[in-house]
C-alpha cells in the first residue's frame, strides 16, 4: 500500500477517487492500492463527513499555516486541491493575492519536508491564465525547486465519465529521482465522445419536496432582468450538467449557476437536491454528507470529483508500480 496525506481535503472527493472501492452510474472502480494516512482541513463540518466515509486515524481540524511539517506522517503521495476561490473565474471579485491565494506555499512546504515519490494538485482553470499565467509559472517553478518534475494538464470531468462539463487544471509531480528512471503520462480520457447525460444524476424532474422550485417572485425577477444577463440556465439532461459550485443552497436564476426547468408552460425552476449534486460530482449514493443541507451543498461544490480523480489515482498507480518494477531489473 502506498501511504497518502490529503491536505484540504474537505469532505472528501479527491480521498474517495484516490482510494476506490465504489461505483458511479453502475461502473465498479475498483480498490487502488493507496492507504489514507493523513487528512487535514480547516473546516470541522467538511471533516465531519470525512469521517463518516473513510478510515483514517489522523484527521485533523487545523489551519494548515499552523501545522509544523512534523506532525505529518511520512507518505508516498501527498494530495491537495489548495483554495481556489482567489483563481476561480466565477468568482468576480478574485483577489489574486490575498491569504488563500498564497495557500499553494504550504503545499510546497510540504512536499519540501516529506519528499513523497509523488504528488498531485488540483485547482480551477483560471489559475493557468490569471495575469497573464505568471501566477501559474510560480506555482509551477516552486515545486520544482523542490525537487520536483511537474506534470500538468486542464481536465474536463466529462471526459472521465463525469456528468458535468467541469475543467479542473491538475498537477502531478514526480520526485527527480524517479522521473529519471520513467516519464509520467496522464491517462487518456474514456468518455472524450461519449459523455455521460445530466439524467445519471436527474432521474425525473418533477419531484415532490416544494422547497427546491424557486418562487414565482424568483421567476418574475429573471424575466425582469436585463437581456444581456444569463437568465435561467436550465439544463438539458441529455447532456453534462454545466459546473456546480459551493453555493448551490443559494442558486439564482439571475445568475450563471446551473438549474432545473421542470414545466416550461408553468415556468416551474427548480434547483438540485443534495442528492442530484452529489451525483453530478460523482460521489457514490452511500457517500454520506454530515450536517445541513446547506452544508452539504458548500462541501459537494467544494469537491473534486471522485470518478476523475480515480483515473489520476489509477495512472499515478501504474506509474509508481513500473517504476518499482524497472527499479528491480536493473538491480539484477
Amino acid at each position: 500500500m502506498y501511504k497518502v496525506v490529503s491536505l484540504f481535503s474537505g469532505c472528501g472527493g479527491a480521498d474517495q477517487g484516490i482510494i476506490g472501492d465504489f461505483i458511479f452510474n453502475k461502473k465498479k472502480y475498483e480498490r487502488l492500492p493507496f492507504e489514507l494516512v493523513y487528512a487535514t482541513d480547516i473546516d470541522q463540518k467538511a471533516l465531519n463527513s470525512h469521517m463518516k466515509n473513510f478510515k483514517c486515524e489522523n484527521v485533523v481540524c487545523k489551519d494548515i499555516c499552523e501545522t509544523k511539517s512534523d506532525e505529518i506522517p511520512n507518505c508516498d503521495i501527498v494530495v491537495g486541491g489548495f483554495p481556489c476561490q482567489s483563481f476561480s473565474t466565477v468568482n468576480p471579485t478574485k483577489d489574486p493575492f490575498d491569504d488563500r491565494a498564497n495557500l499553494y506555499k504550504q503545499m510546497v512546504r510540504v512536499v519540501r519536508d516529506k519528499q513523497p515519490k509523488v504528488f498531485i494538485a488540483e485547482n480551477v482553470k483560471g489559475m493557468m491564465t490569471l495575469h497573464k499565467g505568471q501566477i501559474f509559472n510560480r506555482i509551477i517553478k516552486s515545486f520544482e525547486e523542490v525537487g520536483y518534475t511537474t506534470y500538468t494538464k486542464l481536465f474536463n470531468a466529462a471526459d472521465y465519465g463525469v456528468p458535468q462539463k467541469r475543467e479542473r487544471v491538475i498537477i502531478v509531480g514526480i520526485r527527480n529521482d524517479l522521473n529519471d528512471v520513467m516519464e509520467y503520462e496522464f491517462p487518456k480520457e474514456t468518455n472524450k465522445n461519449n459523455w455521460v447525460p445530466l439524467s445519471v444524476a436527474v432521474p425525473k424532474l418533477a419531484i415532490e419536496q416544494e422547497k427546491y422550485y424557486f418562487s414565482e417572485r424568483a421567476v418574475q425577477g429573471m424575466k425582469n432582468a436585463k437581456n444581456n444577463m444569463k437568465r435561467g440556465l436550465y439544463q438539458d439532461l441529455n447532456k453534462p450538467c454545466l459546473t456546480v459550485t459551493s453555493h448551490l443552497a443559494k442558486v439564482s436564476l439571475n445568475s450563471r449557476d446551473p438549474v432545473l426547468l421542470v414545466n416550461p408552460e408553468k415556468e416551474l425552476y427548480r434547483r438540485f437536491t443534495p442528492l442530484e449534486a452529489a451525483r453530478i460530482q460523482s460521489f457514490p449514493d452511500e457517500f454520506i454528507f454530515a450536517g445541513s443541507e446547506t452544508d452539504a451543498y458548500r462541501q459537494i461544490g467544494n469537491a473534486i470529483p471522485p470518478v476523475m480523480f480515480w483515473h489520476i489515482a489509477h495512472s499515478v498507480k501504474d506509474y509508481l508500480e513500473m517504476v518499482e518494477l524497472v527499479e528491480i531489473k536493473e538491480a539484477m
